[in-house]
């Protein structure tokens, strides 16, 4: 049999406090616009279309799988944003039977507007950290792009 030995306790309790500090940082990004007209939900599924832009479009099964719910909720999500212009649903080229769902020049206008919002209480919040906090924050985040990169399918 050729199983994976364990991680050693040091590495399995960074892996548990790195977990935990990303789950609370997800709840605080989503309180960063808890004022804005888009909930976190909707404006993640347009930030999702705003990365694959390039890529004509994402299909209903993968907005999905990254929120992390069923077809049937992101397809309720994605009608909200079409009723609302910032997104349009196309026939998929390659699979007459699927759509892509692209964000439309109004669906990008939100995703800046709630950027810039975002960015500013963010930006406040660092504001308060010591020369030293925010330089390790720096460094650590290209390590932080290469773990979600290998999470990536």
């Amino acid at each position: 049999m050729n199983e994976k030995p364990l991680p050693d306790a040091g590495l399995l309790a960074l892996a548990g406090d790195f977990r935990e500090a990303l789950r609370h940082s997800i709840y605080l990004v989503r309180r960063l616009d808890a004022d804005g007209e888009l909930s976190a939900a909707q404006l993640s599924t347009l930030k999702m279309l705003l990365d694959a832009a390039d890529q004509g479009g994402v299909r209903v099964g993968e907005i999905a799988r990254n929120l992390g719910v069923k077809v049937p909720s992101a397809t309720e999500q994605i009608i909200k944003l079409e009723r609302a212009g910032l997104v349009r649903r196309d026939a998929d080229p390659a699979d007459s039977r699927a759509v892509r769902v692209k964000l439309t020049r109004e669906g990008h206008a939100a995703v800046d507007s709630a950027n810039e919002r975002r960015n500013a209480v963010m930006a406040g919040i660092l504001g308060s950290l010591t020369a030293a906090e925010r330089e390790a924050l720096a460094a650590a985040i290209p390590v932080i792009g290469r773990i979600n990169a290998s999470l990536q399918p």
